[in-house]
């Protein structure tokens, strides 16, 4: 195998990780520092306060970005079976 492909390869996958792990971390971002600033101002320290809405945001996004994530991964995979035989020759 080329190293090009290794690395043009390699590439593909990271940039893929990160588009599917960015939305679920970025909901869950989001709502941690709101929650976060909550707290702060209503000096409530209680950690299932952070814990339940983050669990809640993170279900929810899964619900609105799963069907993306899913056909980004299917169309990744099906491109990189497809591909084995230029990747191996």
């Amino acid at each position: 195998m080329n190293q090009d492909t290794v690395m043009m390869l390699a590439s593909q996958t990271l940039w893929m990780t990160i588009l599917l792990a960015a939305p679920m971390l970025l909901s869950a971002l989001t709502i941690g520092l709101v929650v976060g600033m909550f707290q702060a101002a209503t000096q409530i320290n209680e950690m299932t306060l952070s814990f339940i809405p983050k669990l809640g945001v993170l279900v929810i996004a899964l619900f609105i970005f799963g069907p993306w994530m899913l056909r980004n991964i299917v169309d990744f995979t099906t491109r990189l079976i497809t591909n084995i035989p230029t990747l191996i020759g």
